[in-house]
């Protein structure tokens, strides 16, 4: 199981681990601050510290992992996360809260399955990919991976979660174009997506559809036409995040502030501790808090896609880039939400917002990460 004798430590990536350590101290920093109204503050962090260590245990287990074990791994895997992805939609058996069932409760511990199905996805689509590299672009195989793609969507879509069924298929698209499908599949592919969804817009406008959930095309519509959907409220929570940020100018007003105009103190956000932790980021860590954070993601993708390039093979090359990928969206989308520059929806900013199952899952693959660089082409240099 592990070949130690195979590994150069001065081909251990040191640098994602101290960017992780960073940005887990930024993130347990801002979350007390955050929560520091909440009676559920000190459970919370507690969780999240041993969240914290066991996921960096686990890490450093799967990094010393010959990541092809798990490869090998894949269906097993992926009849795993359609087993739990699926046991959570029968009736009373899933955790439901803010009318959506996407938890289950082990042992009194609650978990999301999805945030483990994305690094299981990655795995399952990096094995279809590698072994079926020579024909990539055969009909067979493209349909092949849509059906592997379609039905965890389709399950995840159903708790309903539509934000992190657009992670798996952002996934999937930057993996399959790694995999270097031809551009005649990718054309078409764009041919068709613009059409169709200027028709799905359409239809899931009309009145009475159930294309899609009505708070869905609301959030959508209250964020492209903000004076015309005013009435609904849709707006309000970016609108209080957004003066957040602004109100912190270049220095922030700094962590655990008591001011009651602060957005934690005034109670102007309800997820302040999660999907818009980047707003008490922004406010009392300011303009300079917010830049290092973005660049240390920034840094954290850009070291996966390094490891990317230098991976031995198709296989490690895909996992990299899926991990890229995920870190990417999720960080994208959580701020842009916060900042107004995306329509409302739910997605933790990784290793900074509150739960466990997200940052577990993340962990978990930034550890294959690090095991396709420790193993990486004899030509790549090691620095």
């Amino acid at each position: 199981m592990f070949h130690l004798s195979d590994y150069k430590l001065k081909k251990f990536n040191f640098r994602i681990v101290l960017i992780i350590i960073a940005l887990c101290a930024i993130g347990i920093l801002v979350l007390n601050s955050a929560m520091v109204n909440d009676a559920d503050r000190t459970g919370t962090i507690q969780k999240q510290i041993l969240g914290f260590c066991v996921g960096g245990a686990a890490m450093i287990f799967l990094s010393l992992l010959d990541y092809h074990i798990l490869l090998h791994l894949a269906p097993v895997v992926y009849l795993g996360v359609l087993g739990i992805l699926g046991v959570i939609l029968i009736p009373g058996v899933g955790v439901s809260a803010n009318n959506a069932v996407r938890w289950l409760s082990i042992g009194g511990i609650q978990i999301q399955p999805s945030e483990f199905a994305k690094i299981g996805l990655i795995l399952v689509f990096s094995w279809f990919f590698w072994k079926n590299q020579e024909r990539i672009s055969h009909p067979l195989v493209v349909g092949g991976s849509l059906v592997l793609f379609a039905i965890p969507a389709f399950l995840i879509y159903e708790e309903p979660d539509l934000s992190t069924t657009l992670v798996v298929a952002f996934i999937f698209l930057a993996m399959i174009y790694t995999a270097k499908i031809s551009y005649k599949w990718i054309l078409g592919a764009i041919g068709v997506a613009i059409p169709a969804v200027g028709v799905l817009l359409y239809i899931a406008m009309q009145p009475g559809q159930t294309l899609i959930n009505s708070y869905q095309i609301n959030r959508v519509l209250s964020w492209l036409y903000p004076d015309k959907f005013e009435s609904l409220g849709l707006t309000t929570q970016q609108d209080n995040s957004v003066l957040a940020i602004a109100s912190g100018q270049l220095h922030g007003k700094g962590l655990n502030t008591t001011s009651f105009e602060s957005v934690k103190n005034g109670n102007f956000l309800s997820e302040e501790n999660c999907d818009f932790i980047f707003a008490v980021i922004g406010e009392e860590m300011g303009f300079i808090g917010s830049i290092v954070l973005i660049a240390l993601m920034a840094l954290l993708v850009f070291e996966c896609l390094r490891m990317a390039s230098r991976a031995k093979d198709l296989a490690g090359r895909l996992i990299c880039t899926g991990i890229a990928a995920q870190l990417a969206f999720q960080t994208f989308v959580n701020i842009g939400v916060a900042t107004g520059l995306l329509p409302n929806t739910g997605l933790p900013l990784p290793f900074i917002s509150a739960g466990v199952s997200s940052l577990l899952s993340i962990f978990m693959g930034m550890g294959v990460v690090l095991n396709v660089g420790l193993q990486r082409r004899d030509d790549a240099p090691d620095w």
